[in-house]
């Protein structure tokens, strides 16, 4: 059993981004990345609470004004980090997992509705492709 080390999440456009897991401030690299807290249940069930991005991972996520919120509050138990060094790249990906996963402490970028198309033009162009080919298999555009 495997509990720490490298978690893979999937963004909402089927993109695999592996992140390295870490419970303690000494684990979290300097640099730029994405992040994730997430409440572990039962070893292997991972809800991700909360996804951004910093510049300076270690500076943000030391003095971080939600990780409180999430520790105490929603039960969070370990931060998942994936080092991204382009301002694009880490926006893009972003994005990608929060319209995948909707966690309870994002709400800027969570899909309104149906017709929520991304920000992006790469998650854009990915999201109007799944959309026409689940017309095929769903018979409506179900995304999902």
């Amino acid at each position: 059993m495997i509990v720490f080390g490298a978690h893979p999440w999937f963004g909402e456009t089927g993109r695999k981004y592996k992140f390295n897991v870490t419970l303690t401030d000494k684990g979290i690299p300097d640099g730029a990345g994405i992040y994730v807290f997430v409440r572990r249940r039962f070893v292997f069930f991972l809800d991700p609470l909360y996804i951004g991005k910093a510049t300076n991972l270690k500076s943000r996520l030391i003095g971080h004004e939600r990780w409180p919120e999430a520790w105490w509050n929603r039960g969070a138990t370990e931060r998942h980090i994936l080092k991204v060094p382009n301002a694009r790249a880490r926006a893009r990906i972003e994005e990608d997992l929060i319209r995948r996963y909707q966690p309870v402490m994002n709400d800027m970028l969570i899909p309104r509705g149906v017709l929520d198309a991304p920000n992006n033009r790469k998650l854009e162009k990915a999201w109007r492709r799944k959309r026409f080919w689940n017309r095929f298999w769903w018979g409506k555009a179900h995304i999902g």
